[in-house]
């Protein structure tokens, strides 16, 4: 048994199964996620409180012919017409980093290829990819294209196929980070100011608002997340960005799940420093079309 505070975790997603009572906590568990060495894989943990975790357990290890063997970052797992999806990023020596989806028929794995090759696009860099259903029951993947290739970072959403293989027709840009009113610029490269998208997650409320939370960072290289709410309620927005951060002490690239007890509960990582990401869990407050904390 281990303590939530204890875990080395970046970008951490919960899954609650309610038939076990049981949360599972998947994310970036390689501690060398950073650098040039041979990335292991996904591991995932489990627990009943959000306090004592068992783990960690074997999620994914990339087969023999994976082709991509660096930065394994972000999984995140999704049910879906019965089976389960994992959305990670990876990139290899000569390969743009892109989101793939792997597979298996239980939350506990193993994860195989399924998408079989980034279902981003190929010549983008892109990471964070995320699945969002419409009400119709097209699927889409949300994913960041990334600033370390365009500057300015954008949210991005195209269609899927129904099995979740590959994509249909063109992404569209839904929002770039600079939009946002609370985002700082990280750095100057090439004479260009750079504004970072991470980590996009897709929430409708109880009153049928579609939000949108996202990670940027704000003064001083600072880590933060923001929400965005799509005025149509379609996932093509248009998507108007909120005045401030919902979260801005250093920990981002969150997602919200309900406690078996019905409360609306936020996980990300803090601090954002290389080795010494944990997981925290925070209560959210709904209000109308609004989420607040604290």
């Amino acid at each position: 048994m281990m303590k939530r505070e204890n875990i080395y975790i970046r970008d951490p997603f919960i899954v609650p199964v309610k038939e076990e009572k049981k949360y599972y906590m998947f994310g970036t568990t390689d501690i060398n996620c950073w650098n040039d060495e041979k990335a292991t894989g996904f591991d995932y943990y489990t627990t009943s409180d959000l306090k004592n975790f068992e783990g960690p357990f074997i999620a994914f290890r990339p087969e023999k012919d994976f082709g991509w063997d660096k930065n394994f970052w972000a999984p995140e797992v999704h049910a879906y017409n019965g089976r389960y999806y994992m959305f990670a990023t990876f990139i290899a020596d000569g390969k743009n980093r892109g989101t793939q989806i792997l597979s298996s028929d239980k939350i506990t794995g193993p994860f195989t290829s399924w998408s079989m090759g980034p279902i981003t696009p190929k010549d983008w860099m892109c990471l964070d990819g995320t699945l969002f259903v419409e009400d119709n029951g097209d699927p889409w993947i949300i994913f960041c294209h990334e600033w370390v290739q365009i500057y300015d970072g954008e949210i991005c959403a195209v269609r899927l196929s129904k099995d979740l293989k590959s994509p249909i027709g063109e992404p569209t840009t839904l929002f770039k980070a600079s939009d946002a009113p609370w985002t700082k610029s990280i750095r100057i490269k090439d004479d260009h100011e750079c504004f970072v998208t991470d980590g996009p997650f897709m929430y409708r409320t109880s009153n049928g608002k579609l939000l949108m939370m996202w990670s940027s960072f704000v003064e001083n290289h600072t880590y933060a997340i923001g929400i965005a709410h799509s005025t149509t309620g379609s996932i093509l927005g248009p998507w108007v960005n909120e005045e401030t951060p919902l979260f801005s002490k250093d920990g981002g690239h969150g997602m919200l799940f309900r406690t078996f007890e019905g409360d609306l509960m936020l996980t990300i990582h803090t601090p954002n420093m290389r080795k010494m990401e944990r997981p925290i869990f925070i209560k959210v407050h709904e209000d109308g079309d609004r989420l607040s904390i604290g």
